[in-house]
């Protein structure tokens, strides 16, 4: 039996960023991932930032190639009634986001480990944990056709909404709140060069759009859609000609067409899950909460549950303290619900819900006329959107 101090589930950014941060404080971890290296490498995901999370990115030593390349985005746009309206987070905080992706961020993770004697195992399949509310807990996952256990002190579940460590919490330990919305996001990456240097949030009539950008070659966009649609319904033609209709508003501002590298729907749900320990058992990342993209908070979360974890498995090797991990769950959980209420306020203030009526119209356009018109409402905004300060 191979052991270990902590047995992390899942090689997406939060058990990566867990196991190097680990690593820095002297503490041994390995890695149990169920898909490929290529898979995981190659999912692409949301790239937007906090000025926060990024820091911490750097401090890992996992930021050279992101300074490089990364877009640093001083404010975004809202765009409505035919107008678009810019929100300054430099001026209004001091603040800013950084666009770079999240697969990139991945593959920067992963050879840094790699690079450092760091152990991932990827293909772990029928991964089982054991003895979680022990003092002694054990991994069991099946590599190639032969069984392996490893016995550790702790199991960190960053193996995300699907994975099994959430699972593995007894019958009844878990309370979980969830909303799920009327609509999706259809989004496609496209060849093409960003027309815009920050992202634009457009509510229009036919529904929401957004304008976000992977590089200076790469244009991200997505288009509300109704969660059941058939992909294979939206023909390329179809998508540009919604794009353009939702996004060019204000002036002569156009987008840039190019080949569609990828397209997908993705539905929308709130989704959190209390608390986030079981006895020698932690969840991080998506395995305990999930929010609507339009906040772009997933990763960011993760970066601040990991932060915490990290901090607190250290000062128990380090002492023996156990307070830090006793915390563990309400420390992460006040930052998780106000980054679900500001998720959950862009989704309700820029989206059309099909039972939308006149007045729930004009309640939206209220607020957006507010939040553009009121330097106050303005800094919520942006104070939110480049990340609250952190609790640890």
């Amino acid at each position: 039996m191979e052991r270990t101090q902590v047995a992390i589930i899942g090689a997406g950014p939060a058990g990566l960023l867990l196991s190097q941060l680990l690593h820095l404080q002297g503490i041994d971890s390995i890695v149990l991932e169920k898909r490929s290296r290529t898979y995981v490498e190659g999912r692409i995901r949301a790239g937007v930032i906090e000025k926060g999370a990024a820091e911490t990115l750097i401090e890992a030593g996992l930021g050279e190639r992101m300074q490089q390349e990364s877009m640093i985005h001083r404010g975004i746009e809202l765009a409505f009634s035919g107008k678009r309206h810019r929100i300054d987070f430099e001026a209004l905080t001091g603040g800013w986001v950084m666009v770079y992706g999240q697969h990139e961020v991945v593959i920067d993770m992963i050879a840094k480990r790699l690079g450092t004697g760091g152990k991932i195992v990827f293909g772990a399949e029928d991964v089982t944990l054991h003895d979680v509310d022990s003092g002694s807990p054990r991994v069991s996952f099946n590599k190639d056709g032969s069984h392996h256990e490893i016995a550790c002190d702790f199991v960190a579940g960053c193996d995300g909404y699907h994975g099994v460590s959430r699972s593995s919490f007894p019958e009844g330990k878990l309370k979980a709140f969830e909303r799920v919305y009327p609509f999706g996001w259809l989004g496609i990456l496209a060849e093409a060069a960003p027309a815009s240097e920050e992202l634009i949030y457009s509510l229009h009539d036919n529904g929401f759009a957004l304008f976000s950008m992977r590089s200076p070659t790469v244009t991200r966009l997505y288009l509300q859609c109704d969660p059941a649609d058939d992909i294979g319904s939206w023909s390329n033609d179809r998508i540009w000609s919604e794009l353009h209709t939702r996004l060019e508003v204000g002036g002569d501002f156009r987008i840039n067409e190019g080949a569609v590298r990828e397209k997908s729907i993705t539905p929308m749900r709130s989704f959190v899950v209390e608390p986030m320990r079981h006895g020698r058992l932690f969840l991080a990342g998506d395995s305990a909460h999930i929010v609507p993209p339009t906040g772009a908070k997933g990763m960011n979360l993760a970066v601040a549950d990991v932060r915490v974890l990290a901090r607190a498995l250290a000062e128990f090797f380090k002492s023996g303290r156990e307070d830090l991990l006793d915390g563990y769950s309400e420390t992460c959980l006040r930052r998780i619900w106000k980054a679900e209420r500001f998720s959950w306020w862009m989704t309700s203030m820029l989206h059309r819900a099909p039972d939308d009526d006149a007045f729930g119209r004009r309640i939206q356009l209220a607020e957006l006329d507010y939040v553009t018109g009121s330097e106050a409402a303005s800094k919520s905004l942006a104070e939110n959107y480049i990340g609250l300060p952190f609790d640890d």
